[in-house]
């Protein structure tokens, strides 16, 4: 056999059809044949991975995915303490949001390289594609935030002002949680295989991270929407993230396992222990600003957690293979 020949043989063999899953002989052991030789234990073509890793930069696309989750929350809390009469609220969630947008853009166009492609990403809309989705989704956010912060810190063109902190609120849900999406929409098990919960889970997040922000900035006594938003942001992501665990099956081993497993009990503990601080006394300056403090890291470290779970289970082809093998034998 010729190298070529050998080569073909190769790429062949690295893409396992229905029997090389299943078994060779599974159909001749149900009519009580022996197999000539045992079933080989599945690891990887020449020890490479089934799947190709993310090759996104740790630290922009995890830094990314929170700081997007934080602006889009923020907006929400500054519509609100907008129309609520707050604008001790209301002053540091719309500078909050501005900022966070802005560096998680910067975050992605590092990541990218180069700021034109980003750009390239705008010039055709695919409704099928959460990426282009979210390119023009932030596209349309981010002038908004910056308007409302502006005219915020300018002290003038009030009625331009509140307009963009409104529209900026109805999009800000869909820029919390429109990176969940996005991740769910690839091959990567632990994010794949997530795709029901994982809105959910960084909803909560940014809700987490938001009302986080607003106690640490915001007048106590305005504060309220911030506390409330706190414990209904905690109850939702560690509500949907332990849903999201029980119903992965082995893709969820990721996230209890080195890295990921530290991040995410992070994560757990500081959210929780974040929104007990926020309502248990809700008129303390310090203990306000610990509470934020604890909040705001308890949501990066989920965003962070989730990010290298997926690597992890992008590098072992068992998380890809297994579910493939149990997915044909329920089949038959």
């Amino acid at each position: 056999m010729s190298g070529s020949d050998a080569g073909r043989d190769g790429v062949r063999g690295a893409r396992p059809g229905r029997e090389a899953l299943t078994g060779a002989h599974g159909r001749r052991r149900g009519r009580g044949e022996q197999p000539m030789v045992p079933d080989a234990e599945f690891s990887s073509y020449y020890g490479t991975p089934v799947l190709n890793k993310p090759t996104w930069k740790p630290l922009d696309i995890a830094g990314y995915l929170y700081l997007g989750g934080l602006a889009g929350a923020s907006s929400l809390l500054a519509a609100g303490g907008q129309l609520t009469g707050r604008p001790g609220l209301a002053a540091p969630a719309k500078l909050g949001a501005a900022g966070a947008i802005s560096l998680s853009l910067a975050a992605l166009v590092h990541d990218l390289g180069r700021p034109a492609r980003f750009l390239n990403m705008l010039r055709v809309f695919k409704p099928t594609s959460p990426m282009s989705v979210g390119s023009w989704l932030l596209a349309g956010y981010a002038p908004l935030t910056l308007a409302a912060a502006a005219t915020e810190v300018a002290g003038r063109y009030r009625l331009l002002g509140s307009a963009a902190t409104v529209a900026s609120a109805v999009l800000g849900p869909a820029v919390a949680t429109y990176t969940a999406v996005l991740l769910s929409d690839t091959a990567v098990p632990s994010w794949h295989e997530g795709y029901r919960e994982l809105p959910f889970v960084f909803a909560g997040s940014a809700a987490t991270a938001a009302s986080g922000l607003a106690l640490a900035a915001a007048p106590p006594a305005q504060a309220g929407p911030a506390r409330r938003l706190a414990v209904l942001g905690a109850a939702l992501e560690l509500g949907a993230f332990r849903a999201m665990k029980r119903r992965m099956g082995l893709a969820a081993e990721p996230f209890g396992q080195g890295g990921p497993r530290v991040l995410m009990r992070a994560a757990e503990l500081l959210t929780a222990g974040g929104a007990v601080l926020a309502v248990s006394r809700g008129g303390d300056r310090r203990l306000a600003v610990v509470a934020g403090a604890a909040l705001l890291t308890g949501s990066a470290a989920l965003r962070f957690g989730v990010f290298q779970a997926g690597v992890a289970s992008a590098e072992d082809p068992r998380y890809t293979v297994v579910p493939q093998r149990e997915g044909l034998a329920r089949d038959h």
